[in-house]
């Protein structure tokens, strides 16, 4: 549980850092930050595999790219359903918010754990 809620932390920074990055996102505060973190988080871990799995044809057809649709799917079902959370501008501007919020709250991550991990000096007198 509690690696969950590091990692919503974590997002939810990552949101508010996009937000404040890209001139269409708005999020009214800090809660509605920490809620659309929730949200992305529960929509993919449970909505996006199963997308994956229906559109491995299309998926496998473009290369890959059709996961970047998938991305921008699952950003606007968040839009949807968080109040106080807007994205104006097309699916450009969708796309470089779930990249901006992938890279950053990846990158959060992996120095929380880098530093979590690291091992206390021992000092000698």
């Amino acid at each position: 549980m509690i690696k969950f809620i590091t990692k919503a932390i974590l997002t939810s920074v990552a949101v508010l850092l996009a937000a404040y990055l890209l001139d269409g996102v708005s999020v009214d505060n800090t809660l509605t930050a920490m809620i659309v973190a929730v949200v992305l988080g529960l929509l993919n871990s449970f909505v996006k595999p199963a997308l994956i799995v229906l559109t491995i044809p299309i998926t496998v057809f473009t290369l890959g790219l059709f996961l970047l649709f998938i991305n921008i799917l699952i950003v606007y079902w968040t839009v949807e359903l968080v109040p106080g959370f807007k994205i104006k501008g097309g699916w450009f501007t969708y796309l470089l918010f779930s990249l901006i919020v992938s890279f950053t709250s990846s990158l959060l991550e992996r120095l929380i754990t880098k530093y979590s991990k690291r091992p206390e000096k021992i000092q000698e007198f």
